[in-house]
């Protein structure tokens, strides 16, 4: 019993203004240490995107290409079939309008069916109106208390 009552006083020997001290630089280096491992995490994954980026690039150009070779291949697969060559590459033209058309309509579809967080910001407004009626009630029940 007595040595649990000296451990405190073996304690206090140190001043309050040296634990704090010792706390705040623990807590700041400690925060150092956080924002330097974020800042290499942020660096990696940075790296990684613009790596992933370059990579998708090259991909959609040789989809590119490689759209402009099948759309040859396609003409040339028409005329060989007895289409007339001038007539067979206005079907190729033509067919991808009609992609193109098909692509935009389900844009359209998908864009109108957007709803604008409606219910985020209705939510956000009844919060908002919760608040200040929260507030405007404690102003006046201070008011009448006073």
């Amino acid at each position: 019993m007595a040595e649990a009552l000296r451990e405190p006083q073996a304690g206090a020997r140190e001043s309050l203004g040296d634990l704090v001290a010792l706390a705040v630089s623990d807590i700041s280096q400690l925060v150092r240490c956080e924002v330097d491992l974020a800042k290499l995490e942020l660096k990696a994954d940075a790296r990684r995107v613009g790596i992933g980026a370059v990579l998708f690039g090259f991909a959609a150009f040789v989809c590119g290409l490689m759209l402009m070779v099948l759309s040859f291949a396609y003409a040339y697969g028409l005329h060989a079939a007895g289409v007339w060559l001038w007539l067979a590459f206005i079907y190729v033209a033509v067919t991808y309008l009609v992609l193109a058309g098909l692509a935009v309509l389900i844009a359209v579809t998908r864009f109108k069916g957007l709803t604008g967080l409606r219910r985020t910001r209705s939510t956000v407004t009844d919060d908002l109106a919760l608040i200040r009626r929260d507030d405007t009630d404690s102003l006046a029940g201070s008011g009448q208390a006073g």
